[in-house]
C-alpha cells in the first residue's frame, strides 16, 4: 500500500510546490506591471488545473499496468478533459466582454502548461516503468 501511495504523494506535493512558485511569480509580475492580482479567475485556474492534473495522474498510475499500451492516449484524453473544463467554465466568463485578453489567457494557460510539463515528466516515468 505504501508503494502505491508514495508516487502519488510525491507527484501531488511536487505539483503543489511548483504551482505555488509559478503562482507567486505570476502575482509578482502582475504586481510589477500594476495589473489587478486576483482577477481573471486566477485562483480558480490554479486550483482547477492542480485538481485535474492530480486526478489524471492518479488515473494513469492505477491504469499503468493493465493499459500500458494505451497510457499515452489516456494522457491525451486528460488534456482534452482540461480543455473541456476550460471551454465550459472559464471561456464563457472570459468572453463576457466580447474578447479574451492576454491576462485572461495567461491566467489559464500558465498553470495549464506548468501542470502539463510535470504530468508529461511523470507519465514518461510511468511508461518506462520507473514508478
Amino acid at each position: 500500500m505504501i508503494n502505491t501511495i508514495k508516487p502519488i504523494l510525491q507527484f501531488s506535493i511536487l505539483l503543489l510546490i511548483v504551482l505555488s512558485i509559478v503562482f507567486g511569480i505570476h502575482l509578482a509580475i502582475l504586481s510589477y506591471f500594476n495589473y489587478p492580482l486576483f482577477e481573471n479567475m486566477i485562483i480558480a485556474s490554479y486550483i482547477v488545473n492542480y485538481l485535474l492534473a492530480f486526478i489524471i495522474f492518479i488515473a494513469l498510475y492505477f491504469l499503468r499496468k493493465k493499459y500500458l499500451d494505451l497510457l499515452g492516449f489516456i494522457f491525451m484524453g486528460g488534456s482534452f478533459l482540461k480543455f473541456g473544463v476550460f471551454f465550459i467554465f472559464f471561456f464563457p466568463v472570459f468572453k463576457q466582454n466580447g474578447e479574451i485578453n492576454t491576462l485572461e489567457s495567461v491566467s489559464f494557460l500558465l498553470p495549464y502548461i506548468t501542470c502539463l510539463i510535470l504530468e508529461t515528466f511523470y507519465v514518461s516515468r510511468l511508461l518506462n516503468n520507473k514508478l
